[in-house]
C-alpha cells in the first residue's frame, strides 16, 4: 500500500507531504514494513456543524482534526478557519507537524484541525459559534493529554479562548492546557503570539552569519503579511534590514528604498489589508515572488513556489515561514542552485509549536515565565535545531529540507520501534 493514499486524503497536499516522506525514507533505508506506520494518520475526524446564523438561518459547516501519531506524547498542531480547507490538506500539516516536533525535540506527534469558512464572511457572534460548536464536538479527541490545538489561519488568542472555554465547561473545572496561544491573562504564555515571526528572523539571522551577509543594506520580502509575516518583517527591519515588498491575500507592494512598517501596521488595523497603501506601489504576487532580494519569506499558503517560478526567484536565503510553500518539482530546481540558502519550513516556523510546547508546560505546573525566559529558551531550541540540520546537510551532501526532514523522520521511526507493536 506504500504508494496507495486512501481516497479520503487524497489532494495535492498531501501527495507532496507523501512524496516528500518517500524520498526520505528510501535515504534513511527505512524497511517497506514501517513506512506506511509512519505516513499515514493514525486517526482522522470529520463533523459535520450545523451553526445558527445572526438572520436566525442554519448553515452546515464542515469541521476535520487529524492526529498523526501518539508515539512521542499527545499531539500538538493548529487549527485553521478557511474556505479551501479539506481532510487532505489537514493531514499533510498534521504530517509536517510531526516531523517538525520531532526536529526540535518536543514530546509531541503532529495533529491539525480545520473548518472550512470564510472567516472573514461571519460576524463575531457567528464566529464563536463555529468555534464552540467545532470544539464541542471533538471533545472525546483533544484534552491536555491527547491532542492540544493551537491557533493558524484564520485563528486567533480569541478562538483559542472559547475553545479552552468551551472543552473546560464540559469538564467542569478550568483546563487551561487543552489549547496553547490563548490570551496571556487566561494561561497563555508571554511571547507566543510573536514566537513564530521572532524564529523565522532568528533563523535568517543565523542562515545570513553562515553565508556570511551582514544586515546593514540587505534586502528582505514578505509574502504574507499576517500574524507571522508581519513579525518577521518588523524582526528583520529591526536587525538593520529594508524590507522592499510585502503582500497578502488581497494584493502586494514593493519600494525599493523599504517599506515603511510602522505606517504600513496602521493602515492594515484600519482597512484590514496592505491594498491601498501610499508609501508603495502596488505588484502581483507572481511578480514578488521574483523579486531580486538578499533574503525571500514565503509566509502565505503552500504551493506559492512551484517548477514554473522557481528558477526565476532572486533570493539569496529562501526562508519558508509558511507550510509547504515550495513544491517537490520546484525543490529539485531549487536544489541545482547552490547560491540559495534554504532554511525548510518544519525548522524556519517551528517557534510557534517551541512556544506553544513552553505554555502547555507553564499551564501543566500553575507556574509561568517571564518573556526573557521563554525567548531565550526558544532560541536555544532552535539554535540547536539549525546546527543540527546544518551539519547533517554538509555531512551527507543533502539539501537542507532533506537534513530536517531526515532528523525528524529518523526519531520518530526509532520510536516506534522502541516502543514496538500491540498486541
Amino acid at each position: 500500500m506504500s504508494n496507495m493514499i486512501p481516497q479520503v486524503y487524497d489532494t495535492p497536499v498531501f501527495r507532496m507531504a507523501c512524496q516528500q516522506f518517500d524520498l526520505v525514507a528510501d535515504f534513511l533505508d527505512i524497511p517497506e514494513n514501517a513506512r506506511d506506520r509512519l505516513k499515514m494518520p493514525k486517526r482522522s475526524v470529520s463533523v459535520a456543524m450545523p451553526v445558527r446564523r445572526d438572520d436566525g438561518s442554519t448553515t452546515v459547516f464542515m469541521g476535520y482534526r487529524v492526529q498523526h501519531h501518539l508515539t512521542l506524547g499527545p499531539t500538538k498542531g493548529g487549527v485553521r478557519f478557511h474556505p479551501d480547507v479539506t481532510l487532505g490538506e489537514v493531514a499533510a500539516l498534521a504530517m509536517w507537524m510531526s516531523w517538525k516536533c520531532a526536529l526540535t525535540g518536543l514530546p509531541y506527534g503532529g495533529a491539525k484541525g480545520g473548518v472550512t469558512c470564510n472567516p472573514r464572511e461571519l460576524s463575531i457572534g457567528e464566529l464563536e459559534r463555529v468555534t464552540r460548536r467545532y470544539t464541542q464536538e471533538l471533545i472525546p479527541f483533544i484534552g491536555p493529554q491527547i491532542d492540544i490545538p493551537a491557533p493558524d489561519m484564520g485563528t486567533n488568542e480569541q478562538t483559542m479562548a472559547w475553545m479552552m472555554d468551551t472543552y473546560s465547561l464540559q469538564t467542569g473545572h478550568c483546563v487551561p492546557a487543552v489549547v496553547t496561544g490563548k490570551p496571556v491573562s487566561i494561561g497563555g504564555s508571554l511571547g507566543r503570539r510573536e514566537s513564530t515571526g521572532r524564529g523565522v528572523a532568528y533563523l535568517i539571522s543565523r542562515a545570513m552569519d553562515t553565508l556570511g551577509i551582514v544586515a546593514s543594506g540587505a534586502t528582505a520580502v514578505v509574502q504574507g503579511y499576517g500574524n507571522v509575516g508581519a513579525v518577521a518583517a518588523a524582526s528583520l527591519s529591526r536587525m538593520g534590514l529594508k524590507i522592499i515588498a510585502v503582500s497578502d491575500a488581497f494584493g502586494g507592494l514593493f519600494n525599493a528604498g523599504g517599506i515603511d512598517l510602522v505606517k504600513l501596521d496602521e493602515h492594515v488595523t484600519k482597512t484590514r489589508s496592505i491594498v491601498g497603501f501610499d508609501g508603495a506601489e502596488p505588484i502581483t504576487n507572481e511578480q514578488l515572488l521574483i523579486t531580486p532580494c538578499d533574503i525571500l519569506v514565503p509566509a502565505a499558503l503552500e504551493r506559492q513556489i512551484t517548477a514554473e517560478n522557481a528558477a526565476k526567484i532572486q533570493c539569496r536565503i529562501l526562508a519558508e515561514g509558511a507550510n509547504g510553500p515550495t513544491t517537490p518539482e520546484a525543490d529539485v530546481i531549487i536544489s541545482q542552485r547552490p547560491e540559495i540558502f534554504v532554511i525548510p519550513d518544519i525548522l524556519c516556523n517551528a517557534g510557534g509549536v517551541i512556544v506553544s510546547y513552553f505554555e502547555w508546560v507553564q499551564d501543566l505546573q500553575s507556574f509561568f515565565w517571564d518573556e526573557g525566559e521563554v525567548m531565550s529558551k526558544l532560541y536555544r531550541i532552535l539554535e540547536q535545531a539549525f546546527v543540527q540540520t546544518l551539519t547533517m546537510s554538509r555531512k551527507r551532501n543533502v539539501s537542507m529540507r532533506f537534513a530536517a526532514l531526515s532528523l525528524g523522520i529518523q526519531r520518530v521511526h526509532e520510536a516506534k520501534q522502541i516502543r514496538g507493536l500491540f498486541p
